[in-house]
C-alpha cells in the first residue's frame, strides 16, 4: 500500500475513532457529575452531624480529630480517577488528530517535491531539445553581415518539398505547426523549405521564404528584402 493510500485509509477511520472517544468522555463526565453530587450531599450531611455533636457536647471541637467518613473520602478518590481518565482520553484524541496533521504535512511536502521535479524535468527537456528554428536563429545573429545570405533547410524535407510544390509562393500554407514555433517572412509562417536572410542587421523579419520573395536560387552577394531595400535607397538619396 502506498503512502497516499495508507494516509487515506487512516483519514477515513479517524471520525469513527474520535466519535467513540468523545462518547466515552461524555459517559465519564456523567459518572463524575453523579459521584460529585453524591459526595457533596454526603459531606453536607456529615458536616451537619458534626455540628450537632459539637453543640451537644458529644464531640470535642478539635480540627485534627474532625474528618469525613471513609465513604466520603472514597467517593472523592473515585472522582479524581475518573477525571484522570477524561484527561487521558482527551490527550489520546489530541495526539490522534496531531498524527494525522503531521501525515498530511508529509503528504503535501512529498507532493510539492514531485511537482517541483516534474517542472525541472520539463524545463530541462525544453533546454536540451530547442527547436530547429531557434538554433538557426541563434546562428544567424552571430554571423557577420557577409554570411547573412545563407539559406535554411527544413527538418522534414519530404513535407517541405510537397508543400513547396503545392504552393510555390508560400503565402498560405495549411500545415500543422506548433503554436509556439516562431514565424518568419512576409507571410508570417513557420520555417519551411529554403530561406534567405536579409543582410540588413536591423531587419525586423530577418528570414524569408524563397517563394515569397521571388527567389529560385541562392542570391549572389548581399541581398535585402523589399522593406530594407526601400530604406537603404532613401538613405542613398539623402
Amino acid at each position: 500500500m502506498s503512502f497516499i493510500d495508507e494516509f487515506q485509509a487512516n483519514l477515513d477511520s479517524l471520525p469513527g475513532i474520535l466519535q467513540k472517544k468523545y462518547a466515552l468522555l461524555r459517559d465519564l463526565d456523567k459518572s463524575l457529575q453523579d459521584i460529585q453530587r453524591q459526595n457533596e450531599q454526603r459531606c453536607e450531611q456529615e458536616i451537619e452531624e458534626i455540628g450537632k455533636g459539637v453543640r451537644s457536647g458529644n464531640i470535642t471541637l478539635n480540627a485534627s480529630l474532625i474528618r469525613f467518613s471513609d465513604d466520603a473520602l472514597d467517593e472523592q478518590k473515585h472522582s479524581i480517577r475518573i477525571a484522570d481518565e477524561k484527561v487521558a482520553l482527551a490527550v489520546q484524541a489530541y495526539d490522534l488528530v496531531d498524527t494525522h496533521i503531521q501525515q498530511l504535512d508529509q503528504y503535501l511536502k512529498k507532493l510539492d517535491e514531485e511537482l517541483r521535479c516534474e517542472r525541472e524535468s520539463a524545463a530541462a527537456s525544453a533546454v536540451a531539445a530547442p527547436s530547429h528554428d531557434g538554433n538557426m536563429k541563434a546562428g544567424r545573429t552571430s554571423e557577420s553581415g557577409r554570411g547573412r545570405k545563407k539559406t535554411r533547410q527544413a527538418t522534414a524535407a519530404a513535407t517541405d518539398t510537397a508543400a513547396t510544390a503545392a504552393n510555390p509562393t508560400g503565402m498560405d500554407l495549411d500545415l500543422p505547426v506548433d503554436p509556439n514555433e516562431p514565424t518568419y517572412c512576409f507571410c508570417n509562417q513557420v520555417s519551411y523549405g529554403e530561406m534567405v536572410a536579409c543582410d540588413n542587421p536591423d531587419c525586423k523579419i530577418e528570414w524569408f521564404h524563397f517563394g515569397c520573395v521571388g527567389l529560385k536560387e541562392q542570391p549572389k552577394g548581399k541581398w535585402y528584402c523589399s522593406d530594407c531595400a526601400v530604406v537603404k535607397n532613401r538613405r542613398k538619396v539623402r
